[in-house]
């Protein structure tokens, strides 16, 4: 699967976020997150481990019991059924990749 970015679409997925699945594959999804600053992803946790990278803005990830401070540039990988939830600072870019994909973003 190939895909250019001039044909991307997005779609808002909750209060302050939008995404758009960019590839994916059998065992991979590929997702670009906007969101808005102030935004809270509330804790949760899913069968998914998830991979991302910040491109732009600021988001504290809270993993467990821990903050993490993530600013451009920074990575990190969460497991899968482990709690997660994040709390937006500025307008921010996100991409994280999903294994497996995720139907409920495509």
């Amino acid at each position: 699967m190939f895909r250019k970015k001039k044909d991307v679409d997005y779609r808002r997925f909750g209060e302050g976020v939008e995404l758009s699945t960019l590839v994916h594959g059998s065992k991979t999804s590929l997702v670009e997150f906007r969101l808005k600053a102030g935004t809270e992803i509330p804790m949760h946790r899913h069968p998914y481990e998830q991979t991302g990278y910040l491109v732009s803005g600021a988001v504290v990830f809270k993993i467990e019991d821990e903050d993490f401070m993530a600013m451009p540039g920074d990575a990190w990988s969460v497991e899968e059924n482990i709690m997660h939830g994040a709390r937006v600072l500025e307008d921010s870019v996100i991409i994280e990749v999903f294994s497996p994909p995720r139907a409920d973003y495509m």
